[in-house]
């Protein structure tokens, strides 16, 4: 029975670390994205382009209709991941660098793990608070001290707070929902669910600015249609249901290193070689939070 949890957690993580793999270069997909394309098209026309992904997986699944009361959920998901976290992250990034976008990812951890505690019920003990801290902090100060973070608070700096609070919110709800619906189907109905939202503004922002792009702002796009808003939400709602949303939601801690990383392979932005000290305190603190979770938390049922 301990082999079998054993190998659910580690599952569960694995699954997570994928899903922040393939999120980690949403923010400098959605900087490259934006260059060339309206931001209102870039946040809802990804998400209109991955329904009709999800619409396809489901007829090919023989998935069930959720019920109402899942409905109701699958807007909270739709809310933050589907329509929210991309358009303040789009509408920031448009004058913002990638770099300096990297702050939404730094704070989202906390927020994840906020919201689990209001949603699903989950009560993180105080080491696991304690080491969330710290990598959050580690994530902050190399940020500031690598010069990402500088200025006062601007309209962006709101655009990205906002996207930040939306996007824990959609993880901590779709995590609760992966439970019954399983990750991929989570994502897949949220999709769905805000067709009504998504589809009249791609419609009006393409009206309003036909989409003319290069085959790099296209393939931008791309990835945040395919992985981005389908993918990459398969095997990261998956991790949350089964390793429960606090524990696996601070593997995110990683990801501004590694959207620090893409910045400069991508956009040609510097990365110092502090990047390394950063991310050794990271993963430090990333492992703490795992055990700290593992030995007072029964891991959450696995799903589908």
């Amino acid at each position: 029975m301990r082999d079998k949890s054993s190998a659910t957690v580690t599952g569960a993580i694995t699954l997570g670390a994928l899903g922040v793999l393939a999120f980690s270069m949403s923010i400098p997909a959605t900087r490259v994205a934006v260059q060339h394309l309206d931001p209102w098209f870039v946040a809802f026309g990804r998400a209109v382009g991955a329904a009709a992904l999800a619409a396809a997986y489901l007829w090919c699944s023989g998935a069930p209709r959720p019920t109402r009361e899942q409905v109701r959920r699958l807007a909270i998901v739709a809310l933050g991941v589907v329509a929210g976290f991309p358009l303040f992250t789009s509408l920031a990034l448009t004058t913002q660098t990638s770099a300096h976008g990297a702050v939404v990812v730094a704070l989202l951890p906390a927020l994840t793990a906020m919201f689990a505690v209001v949603r699903a019920g989950e009560r993180p003990p105080v080491l696991f608070w304690v080491a969330s801290g710290c990598g959050l902090v580690a994530v902050l100060t190399f940020l500031v001290v690598s010069g990402t973070v500088h200025g006062s608070l601007a309209v962006t700096d709101v655009y990205l707070l906002a996207a930040v609070v939306l996007c824990g919110l959609g993880y901590a709800e779709g995590g609760v929902l992966s439970r019954q619906l399983g990750g991929a189907r989570t994502i897949c109905w949220a999709l769905l669910v805000a067709l009504p939202v998504t589809v009249p503004i791609t419609v009006v922002a393409a009206v309003a600015h036909p989409p003319h792009a290069t085959g790099t702002g296209w393939a931008a796009f791309g990835y945040l249609t395919v992985v981005s808003m389908f993918l990459g939400f398969f095997a990261w709602y998956a991790g949350l249901a089964r390793g429960g949303i606090a524990r696996v939601g601070q593997i995110q801690l990683v990801q501004p290193v590694l959207t620090l990383l893409w910045s400069a392979l991508l956009l040609g932005e510097t990365v110092g070689f502090s990047s390394v000290g950063a991310a050794v305190l990271v993963l430090a603190c990333v492992l703490l939070t795992q055990r700290s979770r593992a030995r007072t938390v029964e891991p959450a049922l696995s799903t589908r």
